[in-house]
């Protein structure tokens, strides 16, 4: 009888195209796949809470399979993380309920943009941050993100194959913080629409920089006019933090 595992992930997306399983690339679901496959014997499919695009990080991905074979949580821990790449590590597995499901039973997701904020890149963060040489005005991304939270129809930031039936999106918070040239913002919400995260970063910023005027969020809420809006920002910055259950 099959056992459902529920196991959190955590990765560097920058040599993965993303999560979900492609032919001929390397991606997370795969790269997982094929370690279960290899230790067990057994093909199994992972399902994850949400699929992250290439370049895109986890630092609390949650994913779930079925396994028949009769192994203890941290022997199943221990054996995948011996054959997963240095870039992959499964760091919590527990058995779940039959009925928990990694992506339908969640309730929101928290991502993390970092921003490297300086005039001279930094070689230690460049996998992990965008590099913006203009000064961000920290006031203007603030006044600018406040329009953004509560319930609203996100259409206009959205990629333009985003396939989502539905475009209201509840935020449930937005924290944009400071520590010297490095900049955090913390997005919080019950679902995300495809480079949404990215999109909403990519005009905060560009308000910041003095590119676009700061009512552009509020503008594009209620024009639903992607073109209003800022570039949309790299996926080296993004890094899915937390999901909520």
């Amino acid at each position: 009888m099959s056992r459902r595992w529920r196991i959190v992930v955590e990765y560097d997306g920058t040599d993965f195209s993303g999560w979900q399983r492609q032919v001929d690339q390397r991606t997370v679901q795969a790269t997982l796949e094929d370690a279960i496959r290899d230790m067990t014997g057994d093909a199994v499919f992972v399902r994850g809470a949400g699929r992250t695009d290439a370049g895109v990080h986890a630092d609390g991905q949650v994913a779930c399979f079925d396994l028949a074979l009769e192994i203890p949580a941290h022997g199943l821990l221990r054996g995948l993380n011996s054959i997963l790449p240095r870039d992959l590590a499964i760091i919590d597995v527990a058995e779940a309920d039959p009925a928990f499901d990694a992506r339908f039973s969640a309730r929101g997701k928290v991502y993390r943009y970092t921003v490297w904020n300086h005039f001279v890149r930094s070689p230690r963060r460049a996998r992990a941050a965008w590099h913006v040489r203009e000064l961000v005005d920290m006031d203007a991304v603030r006044n600018a993100a406040a329009a953004l939270v509560g319930e609203h129809d996100f259409r206009a930031f959205r990629a333009s194959d985003c396939d989502r039936r539905t475009t209201n999106r509840l935020v449930r918070r937005l924290d944009v913080e400071r520590q010297g040239p490095l900049i955090t913002i913390d997005i919080e919400a019950t679902a995300f629409l495809k480079n949404m995260v990215r999109i909403v970063v990519g005009t905060l910023i560009d308000v910041g920089r003095g590119r676009i005027p700061q009512d552009t969020p509020a503008r594009m809420l209620l024009t639903g006019d992607r073109t209003e809006g800022g570039m949309t920002a790299p996926a080296a910055g993004l890094t899915l933090l937390r999901v909520i259950y």
